[in-house]
Order: structure tokens, then C-alpha cells, then sequence
């Protein structure tokens, strides 16, 4: 009977202290808010797209025709890890030939090779971006004139009127994994304006997104 009664003793200690552990488990941390990303819209009814809201914008490209993103950094602006979204290259006009992705990765290639050593290229693939036809191409390069190693990963995207848009981040090489994921959000929220459907008129909404400045189809990001 004694036996009996000091099990039952060790027992009712032992629960009481489970109780207590239990009682001073910290409560789990609430999950963390992702932020909400900041929208940008072209005037005059160009593309839009999303960008994390801790990023800045820096400015606009290509006469107007694209603008630049980034996140806050410390090295001098000329070495800034950043997103180019721009038009590089218009409609053509008349009897003038469509530059096509192909042509206008040549010519970015090309370009990347004049003013870059040790070039590499790393990726090209087949993408869709807003149902429409697109290519990725990512390389790496060390810029000649500052010395400083890069990837790009450019995302070139065939309009409806054969233009030529393109989404480029441009970053040092450890950066790429912790950049990729701000890119793949503005690629997914890129988009064209849709266009007005028959019969509707200017009051009754957006009509046909009006062409940015003509640019030359040269000077592509990098």
C-alpha cells in the first residue's frame, strides 16, 4: 500500500512539471507580412509592373522610355545591383524589318561583349510574359572599364506591334539568389495595357495605349 501510494506521488509530480513545461512554451512568432509592392505605370499608357516597396526608384532610361529600380545600397551608384523595365525598341515603321528577340539578343550580346572581358553566357530560354513571346538570356562579364564582375539576366518580350520591351537585372555575382525572386515578381506582374474592344469609345474607357518616344533600338540595357 505504501509502494501504491509513493508511485501515485511520483506520478503527480512528474505531471505537474510537464504542466509547468507546457505552461512556459513561448508561444510560436506570428508569421512575418511580406510588404506590399510598390506599382508603376508607364505614362501615356505604357507597361506596368510591381517592385518590392523597400526599393527606389532611380530614374528614367531610354528618353523616357523605361526607368530603373533598386534596393538601398552603400557602394558608390555606379556598382548598384538594379532592374531596368523599358521599351528598347519601337514598332517599326513603314517597310522597316522587326528587330524580332532573336536580333535583339544578337545585338545586346554583342554590345556586352565590346564593353565587357571574360564573357559567358550562362542561360537562354524560352519564356512567356504576359501571354506573350519572350526570351531570357543571363550572362556574365567583367565590365572593362571599372573592373567589376556582373550577371545580367535579361528578359526581352515581343509586343503586339513587334516592339521590343525588356525587363534587366544587372547585379554582382553573389548577389544573383538573393535578387532573382524581385525579378521573377516583375516579370509576373509586367503587363501591357489591354486594348479597348470594338465599338468603344474614348469616355467609355482606355483606349489603344498611346507609343512612347520613338527610341533607337542600339543603346540596349546593360
Amino acid at each position: 500500500m505504501r509502494l501504491l501510494l509513493r508511485s501515485s506521488l511520483l506520478v503527480a509530480v512528474a505531471l505537474s512539471f510537464g504542466a509547468i513545461a507546457v505552461s512556459q512554451t513561448p508561444p510560436s512568432a506570428p508569421a512575418r507580412k511580406t510588404a506590399p509592392w510598390k506599382r508603376y505605370c508607364q505614362p501615356g499608357g505604357g507597361f506596368c509592373f510591381k517592385y518590392p516597396s523597400a526599393w527606389m526608384m532611380l530614374g528614367e532610361v531610354f528618353n523616357g522610355n523605361g526607368v530603373v529600380v533598386a534596393p538601398p545600397q552603400r557602394q558608390e551608384r555606379a556598382l548598384w545591383d538594379a532592374i531596368t523595365v523599358a521599351l528598347v525598341v519601337p514598332p517599326p515603321e513603314g517597310d522597316e524589318e522587326p528587330s524580332g528577340l532573336d536580333g535583339v539578343i544578337e545585338q545586346a550580346t554583342s554590345g556586352l561583349r565590346e564593353s565587357g572581358q571574360d564573357f559567358q553566357t550562362l542561360q537562354r530560354q524560352q519564356r512567356t510574359i504576359d501571354q506573350k513571346p519572350a526570351q531570357m538570356l543571363k550572362v556574365r562579364y567583367r565590365e572593362k572599364a571599372s573592373a567589376h564582375e556582373w550577371i545580367e539576366e535579361m528578359v526581352f518580350i515581343e509586343g503586339p506591334e513587334n516592339e521590343i520591351y525588356s525587363v534587366v537585372l544587372k547585379c554582382s555575382p553573389q548577389n544573383l539568389v538573393r535578387l532573382e525572386p524581385a525579378l521573377t515578381g516583375v516579370l509576373a506582374s509586367w503587363s501591357l495595357p489591354e486594348p479597348a474592344s470594338a465599338g468603344q469609345t474614348e469616355d467609355q474607357g482606355p483606349g489603344k495605349p498611346v507609343p512612347p518616344e520613338k527610341t533607337a533600338p542600339a543603346n540596349l540595357p546593360h
